[in-house]
């Protein structure tokens, strides 16, 4: 199950906004309240995880085969 994240809407000046993780499957909705508040939220929109392997896109990140090696470590994934 993914965790999304949360971002509380302040309904008067001065509250402060809060930002929370739930684990929910994804075909649950949404949440528009905070569980334990009911105060009034919105899912964060984020980015994904994507990870490279090693075949037609090269070396493991993401570059091609034969690129000059310009990295740190031993994944040499630090590219100039």
């Amino acid at each position: 199950m993914p965790i999304y994240v949360y971002e509380t809407q302040p309904t008067a000046p001065g509250q402060p906004v809060e930002r929370f993780e739930l684990r929910q499957a994804m075909s649950e909705a949404a949440l528009t309240q905070h569980p334990e508040t009911g105060v009034p939220v919105c899912r964060v929109l984020s980015g994904g995880l994507v990870t490279f392997t090693q075949g037609a896109l090269g070396d493991s990140c993401g570059f091609p085969a034969g690129a000059p090696a310009m990295g740190c470590g031993a994944g040499h994934c630090c590219r100039n």
